[in-house]
Formats: C-alpha cells, sequence, structure tokens
C-alpha cells in the first residue's frame, strides 16, 4: 500500500508539473521557480552613446553633471547601467551630430578628442564592473581609399581600444563592426584576427543590423564558415522586435553564441516608453534568448530639433541651466538591474507569460540561493493573483517586493514570508514588479534646478575653450568645430578642420555646427570668417530643424544661410527639407583666402538682411522660417570663425 500511495503520489507529481508547467508557457498564474532549472546567463542592460546623443552633457555644471551620471551608472542609485557602449567618432553626421575622430590620418593618434572617453571614465568611476563596447558608424575620408571593409578601417579600430587602455585605463571588453551595414564577413574575419595579434582580448560583436537589413544574416554564414564562426563572438541585432513580434530565428537560438539586442528601446522617456521598456527586457530574453539589450539613447543630450528628440531614458539637453528631468524609463530599467548583475543565470523554466497578460523572468545567482523575479503588467486590464512555489536550493527568506507604475516609481512595496516554499501576490495592471531575495536597492533623491531659457544676447569668443576642444552649447552636425590659436590674429578661434568627406553612414550635410533656442525670433546672428583653403564660409539663422532624417541628400538644414565662396561669390539661401533650396538674392564681394572678414545675417519679422564687412549686401522678404536656431558652417574645407553673437536684431 505504501509503495502504491508513493508510486500514485510521484505520477500525480509528475502530472502536475507537466500541467502547471504547459500553463506558463501559454499563460499562467503559477510559477514554479526551481534553483535547478537551466537558462543562459544574463548579460546585462545597459546604454548606446552614440549619434552625437551625450554632446552636451559634458557642458554640464557641478553638481547637476554629477547628479545625472549616478542617475545613469551608479550601482543601487537610478538606472544602474551594466553596460556602455560607445562611437568611434569619425568626423561625420551619424544621427543626431558628428563625434570626434581619433585617426584623422594615419600617423594621428588623439585620444583626448570628444567626450565618449570622459563618458567612459564617469561610467567606470561610479561602477568598477561596468562592460565597455564599442562600434563605428563611419570612417574618415583615408580609410582604405573610401572603403571601410579594409586593413586601414581594422587598424583604426584596434588603434581606439588600444587608446582606451594607454591614455585611459579603459578595457573595452567589446567591439562591433559597422553600424546597420551589410557586413563582408572577410573583414569580420580580418578584424578578429587583428584583435588577437594587436594582444587584445576584446570580443568581436557582429553585425548590429536593423530588421530591414536581414538582420540574422551571420547565422546562416556561419553555418557554412567555421572561420567566421570562431570570429563572432557576440550575435548581435537592433531591434529584434517587429510590431511586437521577435524576429530571432530557431536556429539563431541553436548557433552556440550569445544573442545581444546591441541597439533597441522606444526612444522615449516617458511612462509610455517604460512600459515598452519593461516589456523589451523581459521578452528579449522570453521569445529571443538574448541575454543582453543595450538601450539607445541613455540620455537626451542633444537639441530637440534633431533627429529623434527625446530618445533617452533622462533628459538633460540645457546645460546652460543645470536642469534635467529623471523620466520613468530610468526606473523601468532599476527593475531589473538593480535586481540582476551580469553573471547571474536565467530559470527557463521560470519566465513566460501570465494568464491575465503580462510577462516575466525569473534569474538566480551563481554564488548563492538568492533569486529575483521581474514582471510586467503593461497589457493587463484588472489585477491577477499569482502563486509562487520556491524549490531547488533556492533561498525560502523574505521576498522584497518593489513596483514602478504611473503612481509609484520605484518603490519598496511590501515584505511577503514564503510559507513551506510558496507565497501568493496580486498585481496590478500597468504595472512593474521586482520580487527579490536580495537587499541593497536604492532610489536616489537629487533634484535639478529650474530649466531656464538658452541665454540671449549670446558671444562666444573662445577664449575659455581648451585648445582642440569644442566650446560650450556647439553641436557639430558635420565634420569637426575645435577651438585653437588663430591665424593672423591673437586669441582662440573655432576650426572647422575636416577638409575631405568622411566615409558616411547614412546621409550626411555638409560641415555646420549650431546652438540656441528654436523659439528664438528677430536676431542678428554674426562671426568673424577667415578662410585657409577653397572652399566656402555660412552664417545659418532661424534654424527650425536640422533632422537630417527627413532628408538625407541635403546639404543645409532648415534655415536661412549666408554662404560666401573664396571667390567672393556669395549667396542667400532659403534651405528646406524635401525642396528645392531657394537663392533669395546673390551677388560678389571681395573675400579673399586667409583674410579676416565679417558676416552678419538679420531677422526682422519677414525682413532678412545679409551683410559682409558692414555692408548690406542683400535685403529680402520672405516667411518660410519663422524662428529658430542660429549656427556657423562650411564646405569641406579648413575655416576659421571668430567672435560669434547672437543679439537683438538692429532697429
Amino acid at each position: 500500500m505504501q509503495r502504491f500511495l508513493a508510486c500514485g503520489f510521484l505520477l500525480l507529481s509528475i502530472f502536475c508539473f507537466t500541467v502547471c508547467h504547459r500553463k506558463q508557457q501559454k499563460g499562467t498564474d503559477f510559477i514554479r521557480i526551481d534553483g535547478r532549472g537551466s537558462g543562459r546567463v544574463f548579460q546585462g542592460i545597459g546604454g548606446v552613446s552614440a549619434g552625437a546623443s551625450s554632446r552636451l552633457l559634458i557642458d554640464y555644471p557641478e553638481p547637476y553633471r554629477s547628479q545625472i551620471l549616478d542617475y545613469l551608472f551608479k550601482p543601487n542609485y537610478g538606472a544602474s547601467l551594466q553596460h556602455l557602449k560607445v562611437e568611434i567618432g569619425s568626423d561625420v553626421n551619424s544621427t543626431d551630430g558628428s563625434e570626434p575622430s581619433h585617426m584623422r590620418n594615419p600617423e594621428d593618434q588623439n585620444y583626448k578628442r570628444g567626450y565618449e572617453w570622459w563618458l567612459m571614465e564617469q561610467a567606470r568611476k561610479r561602477n568598477p564592473n561596468i562592460i565597455l563596447d564599442c562600434l563605428a558608424w563611419g570612417a574618415p575620408a583615408w580609410i582604405g581609399h573610401g572603403h571601410f571593409f579594409s586593413q586601414d578601417m581594422a587598424n583604426y579600430e584596434v588603434r581606439f581600444i588600444q587608446g582606451g587602455q594607454k591614455a585611459h585605463h579603459l578595457d573595452i571588453q567589446y567591439a562591433g563592426v559597422w553600424n546597420e551595414k551589410k557586413p563582408e564577413f572577410s573583414y569580420v574575419n580580418l578584424l578578429k584576427m587583428d584583435f588577437q595579434s594587436a594582444g587584445l582580448s576584446t570580443k568581436l560583436v557582429c553585425c548590429d543590423l536593423y530588421p530591414a537589413e536581414d538582420q540574422w544574416q551571420m547565422i546562416g554564414a556561419m553555418k557554412n564558415d567555421a572561420t567566421l564562426r570562431d570570429s563572432i563572438d557576440i550575435v548581435s541585432v537592433h531591434y529584434p522586435r517587429v510590431k511586437g513580434k521577435m524576429t530571432a530565428p530557431e536556429a539563431a537560438k541553436r548557433i552556440g553564441k550569445p544573442l545581444w539586442s546591441s541597439e533597441d528601446g522606444p526612444w522615449r522617456g516617458d511612462w509610455k516608453g517604460a512600459e515598452e521598456l519593461a516589456k523589451i527586457y523581459n521578452r528579449n530574453y522570453i521569445d529571443g534568448r538574448l541575454t543582453a539589450t543595450e538601450i539607445w539613447s541613455p540620455v537626451t543630450s542633444y537639441y530637440d530639433i534633431l533627429p529623434v528628440p527625446g530618445s533617452g531614458l533622462m533628459y538633460a539637453n540645457t546645460p546652460w541651466s543645470g536642469h534635467y528631468e529623471v523620466q520613468p524609463a530610468i526606473w523601468a530599467t532599476a527593475q531589473t538591474t538593480q535586481f540582476a548583475q551580469p553573471g547571474w543565470r536565467y530559470i527557463d523554466s521560470a519566465c513566460g507569460y501570465l494568464k491575465g497578460k503580462g510577462s516575466f523572468v525569473t534569474l538566480r545567482s551563481p554564488g548563492s540561493g538568492d533569486y529575483s523575479v521581474i514582471l510586467e503588467t503593461v497589457d493587463a486590464t484588472q489585477p491577477q493573483s499569482l502563486t509562487f512555489q520556491v524549490t531547488g536550493g533556492l533561498s525560502e527568506g523574505i521576498v522584497h517586493v518593489w513596483e514602478t507604475s504611473s503612481t509609484k516609481m520605484f518603490e519598496h512595496v511590501t515584505d511577503i514570508a514564503p510559507q513551506n516554499g510558496s507565497f501568493r501576490m496580486t498585481l496590478d495592471p500597468d504595472a512593474i514588479y521586482s520580487l527579490t531575495t536580495t537587499t541593497g536597492q536604492g532610489k536616489g533623491d537629487a533634484r535639478p534646478p529650474r530649466a531656464r531659457l538658452f541665454p540671449f544676447p549670446y558671444s562666444e569668443n573662445f577664449e575659455r575653450t581648451e585648445e582642440g576642444q569644442a566650446p560650450r552649447y556647439f553641436s557639430d552636425q558635420d565634420g569637426a568645430f575645435e577651438v585653437w590659436h588663430c591665424t593672423g590674429r591673437s586669441g582662440r578661434c573655432l576650426f572647422q578642420v575636416i577638409d575631405k568627406m568622411p566615409i558616411p553612414w547614412s546621409g550626411t550635410p555638409d560641415p555646420y555646427t549650431l546652438l540656441g533656442d528654436v523659439n528664438w525670433t528677430d536676431y542678428e546672428v554674426s562671426a568673424d570668417v577667415l578662410m585657409e583653403e577653397p572652399g566656402r564660409a555660412d552664417i545659418l539663422g532661424r534654424i527650425d530643424s536640422a533632422d537630417n532624417f527627413k532628408d538625407a541628400k541635403a546639404l543645409w538644414p532648415s534655415a536661412y544661410i549666408l554662404s560666401v565662396a573664396q571667390n567672393g561669390q556669395w549667396q542667400l539661401l532659403n534651405a528646406k527639407y524635401k525642396a528645392p533650396t531657394a537663392t533669395l538674392a546673390s551677388g560678389s564681394a571681395s573675400f579673399p583666402l586667409n583674410t579676416w572678414h565679417h558676416l552678419a545675417l538679420s531677422f526682422k519679422g519677414s525682413e532678412i538682411t545679409a551683410s559682409m564687412d558692414g555692408k548690406t549686401v542683400a535685403h529680402v522678404s520672405d516667411s518660410t522660417h519663422a524662428h529658430g536656431m542660429a549656427g556657423i558652417g562650411s564646405g569641406w574645407n579648413r575655416t576659421e570663425f571668430d567672435n560669434f553673437q547672437v543679439r537683438p536684431e538692429r532697429p
């Protein structure tokens, strides 16, 4: 009888487990957390600082700059990002601007340019365990005589990683190939071989493709090429969910390599963005077995008139005021990053979908019995009760519950004491929960000052900027604008230093840099200008859009431009996206090379006045652009600027 009962109990247990497991696959209200269950290793949640998305952050004054960095990177404070991926700059537009190159010719190596080195240092200062990686969006013109996939480019990437080690003591653990460009797999093999030849332990990530680009094409290639299979350490794609459906094929899950979403996100940080992030973080693993997700962008530190405004987890693009916004997306991210660390392991049998809509993933610590369950009920319409059963050597201690919703931002809402390893909990709809046996989580409490408008009037003589660096608030949209000692006058000037168009990622305008307030209406923008070589110099005003995604072929933003060539031929232009650039006026004047001149554009209502060296050369009426920011630019030629001013329009 005893033997019969034992056998019956065993059969009943098997039946219950089968039913429960089946319920979890289809949607469940019972979650069995078995510490003996298998799953892939979690490799972290991170941010992608690229496309000049972090440009304005370095211009923030203290203590606000450090507060922003804490919310992004400090463990158990805010988003607690576990990865930081940066762009390998190339002086070419890569979304919201251009990032500086470390090698503008084969002999040049400068590891002080730009802000990505600084950002990686600041991230690692806060989190010594943060995982660093890098990826190129473009390349300087000298690379491969204009061909990206070349030995030159492999050297370029190797030098970037070595420069991080030598100049900044940064170990960049992962590196990609070319952002969202169809790869040449022979180059992938070459790049990995060069990493090894240089003694780098950097792992190769491939291939960072967008859904429209046959993003999983490397899987078939790896099956047929053993060398390629060995070269690729991480299989990566961008935005692997299309209309909510996972794109990862079964063949990718079986390839034997970690799978990453190496760029992802809803491109917004409000509550709607937080909801989407919660789904992305969970469902990337549930549906695709992706073990790392990197979000573009960690912080919106670029002007709103640029492409994809507001993409960041945080919002910080007014450094003159010190103001920033800790958006709900920070806390949606914290619901994962503060409860599981890279190296933890998923328990596949405790990952899935909820009966009343929503998803959950469970991860366990490799060094203890601790575990965490991250749940989201974004699509649920009513509360739902869940039963949890903990077994397999996991902790049966107190379960701490944290919640983020539209009314609760990362709050420790309750503690639960399991009974015989079991406990119940009711989840509200449209919320994110973390259930954990760990402690130490925290919520930062730094507060920003009020937002203030961009200072007006504004002037910049570039004397306060360190040589080789960009001046405060200027946002380069192509080329590179850096401060150096002036030609033919004392002091420092702003130079546009790139004289050949780099290998682009996408649409690339001619070099220009901008700043200011898009709501400026009547004003005068002016600067002293010197051209070192044939080309042109531009003054830009009423820039009402600099979103080059709207027109990849446009040379200028949507604005008025006074453009002067080295032979003195000038034009007053009306540039508008997806429309021919109109010439409002034109003429000629004396404008020799290596000589300083003064250019100005002024606006009063629909009246536009252009002047050169104090003399009016055009006065026209046009109402296309009623307001906008200001800037300066050039062709692909070395040009100097000094005494930049934006002031009220003169009567």
